[in-house]
């Protein structure tokens, strides 16, 4: 589970990318009841933040990078974001944006690893991340799709010190790996990683991805606002023994992400 005390390694906060800032808020507004609160000038809505119950979920902005797709970006939290590019470094990975300063509110990062899958790194100031986790309407789980696993776990591992744990899928559906931050139980899991081949990344011509898993009350309530607001789906709703119910979805720019109806306790 994702709590918001934010150790070190564990995701923290989020944001997404998109072309279109009104309709992408909109859209997010209907499937997960989010309210937007822009931080831009008078009526371009160029970005801002979401609200679930008055608590901040995620951040929202225009894609300005040439080239770049609609995408949610994973934030994990570090203690010291210039010591975490010097690992990135030495992994193999690449600094997308150097270390730098958000005013008093914190340190910010971006990175890909050596195999083209991007994130993110939150050194707090002032603010720590997210206020709401783990609740409907807010992020409950972080995955990476990627076409080498053991690779994955090299990267993410010497960079994070995260713990990895394997798991079968079943109905002989691969290998899962749960991620666990460092020195901390697996309850506090935060996230898995599953390896898929290239062609089946289509979203990212091949590249691993990050994507963020939404908690939703109904999760087939969810899907249906997706499609009537001008998103898509790419599997479900189905239910995954031991998981919930779950869908993985496009909002209308193509940014992927995942709803979860855990499983009735």
């Amino acid at each position: 589970m994702i709590t918001s005390d934010f150790a070190p390694g564990s995701p923290c906060w989020l944001d997404l990318g998109t072309p279109d800032v009104r309709a992408t808020a909109a859209f997010y507004g209907s499937v997960l009841g989010w309210e937007y609160e822009s931080m831009g000038d008078g009526q371009d809505m160029e970005g801002g933040i979401f609200r679930k119950d008055g608590k901040v979920v995620a951040g929202l902005g225009k894609l300005t990078e040439e080239g770049a797709r609609p995408a949610w970006m994973i934030y994990f939290g570090v203690t010291d974001a210039d010591a975490t590019t010097q690992a990135v470094e030495r992994a193999g990975g690449t600094v997308r944006v150097a270390p730098r300063d958000l005013g008093e509110w914190g340190r910010m990062a971006q990175y890909s690893d050596p195999l083209g899958g991007q994130f993110a790194v939150w050194q707090p100031g002032k603010n720590s991340g997210v206020e709401l986790v783990d609740e409907p309407g807010s992020l409950s789980w972080t995955e990476l799709y990627t076409s080498d696993a053991a690779a994955a776990k090299e990267f993410y591992g010497g960079v994070f010190g995260w713990q990895f744990s394997d798991t079968e899928l079943p109905g002989g559906g691969g290998t899962y790996t749960l991620i666990t931050p460092a020195g901390l139980p697996e309850e506090r899991m935060h996230g898995g990683l599953m390896q898929l081949p290239a062609e089946h990344l289509t979203l990212t011509d091949g590249r691993p991805y990050w994507h963020p898993v939404f908690a939703v009350t109904d999760c087939d309530a969810a899907v249906a606002e997706v499609t009537a607001n001008g998103g898509s789906v790419q599997m479900g709703p189905q239910d995954a023994e031991g998981v919930g119910r779950l869908a993985v979805c496009l909002d209308p720019s193509n940014a992927d992400f995942v709803l979860l109806t855990p499983p009735r306790g």
